[in-house]
């Protein structure tokens, strides 16, 4: 050193295994590190195996290259880079050496369950990359996690192979973290989309698909509505089956939507000219179910 030279000037030299030992010698370290606990420390050296970190002890954790990161990586420097100070999670207790072995790519998966359990108790729409198809749905990540959207839950049922690299939208629908086990859905979003075009006092056609003695339930493209049997006509109705097939595809009048409790209402009496029409001319109601509907509305106005 020069003596205009100031000694913050200096070079400082990378820190090393050797001067990590050195350090230890002049003070005694009483540290206690357990399995789980998560432990902040600061990145000093690379080799072929890992990474080594200070951590406080009285030798450095050592995180196995396998432990880096959650996702493919070419060099270590990319998810570990020197001198930078990171959280790991404790995957083994301190060895006879007082080494401890660390994981970032464990650490992250834990946090990534824990998000997504609170993303599941809230609700909220997650995105999940799809890496594989099946006949059963498709298979995909969160994060690191594996996770399955079945068939019959995917707004997209055919043409599988065109999903592969598509991030889709879904609801979490059960989550295992034993059975590291998590099913999306996409129903509700399906459901959600289908209602948003439906709007009160319109004719909208569907296809009846369930009938029972208090009503018929109609599908409009993954979400159904209810046509009670006291909407269906003003006149008395002894038997629906009589009335409808399942398959048909009918027209109605969309009489009530019901966000909150997810409730389609429906009509048919509302296009009547009489009492008793439906059962007499069915076919004509529906072949003129926008003009007879667009009378009613200019007779009310």
């Amino acid at each position: 050193m020069t003596a205009n030279s100031n000694p913050s000037e200096q070079q400082i030299s990378p820190f090393s295994m050797d001067d990590f030992a050195q350090a230890l010698e002049q003070e005694q370290y009483d540290y206690h590190f357990n399995k789980g606990e998560i432990v902040k420390g600061k990145v000093f050296q690379h080799d072929s195996s890992g990474v080594y970190v200070d951590i406080g002890g009285k030798s450095p954790g050592f995180v196995p290259l396998s432990e880096a990161s959650w996702q493919h990586f070419s060099d270590v420097g990319e998810v570990l880079p020197l001198q930078e100070e990171f959280e790991f999670l404790i995957i083994k207790e301190q060895d006879s050496e007082g080494q401890v072995k660390l994981s970032r790519r464990q650490l992250f998966i834990e946090q990534a369950w824990d998000n997504l359990t609170e993303i599941q108790e809230k609700g909220k729409v997650v995105q999940m990359l799809v890496t594989g198809v099946n006949r059963g749905g498709v298979i995909g990540q969160i994060d690191g996690l594996r996770a399955f959207i079945p068939r019959s839950h995917l707004i997209e049922k055919d043409n599988f192979d065109n999903l592969i690299d598509q991030s889709l939208p879904a609801n979490v629908l059960q989550i295992d973290r034993a059975q590291n086990k998590i099913v999306l859905t996409q129903r509700d979003l399906a459901k959600t989309a289908a209602m948003s075009t439906l709007q009160e006092n319109e004719v909208i056609q569907g296809k009846v698909v369930k009938i029972q003695p208090y009503g018929v339930f109609i599908d409009f493209g993954g979400i159904a509505g209810l046509l009670h049997i006291k909407q269906i006509s003003e006149a008395q109705i002894s038997s629906l089956n009589t009335l409808f097939k399942i398959g048909e595809e009918i027209k109605v009048v969309v009489l009530e939507i019901d966000e909150t409790k997810n409730r389609i209402s429906l009509s048919t009496k509302v296009l009547e000219t009489y009492p008793g029409e439906f059962m007499e001319k069915k076919d004509l109601i529906f072949a003129t179910a926008e003009e007879r509907l667009a009378n009613k509305k200019a007779k009310n106005n």
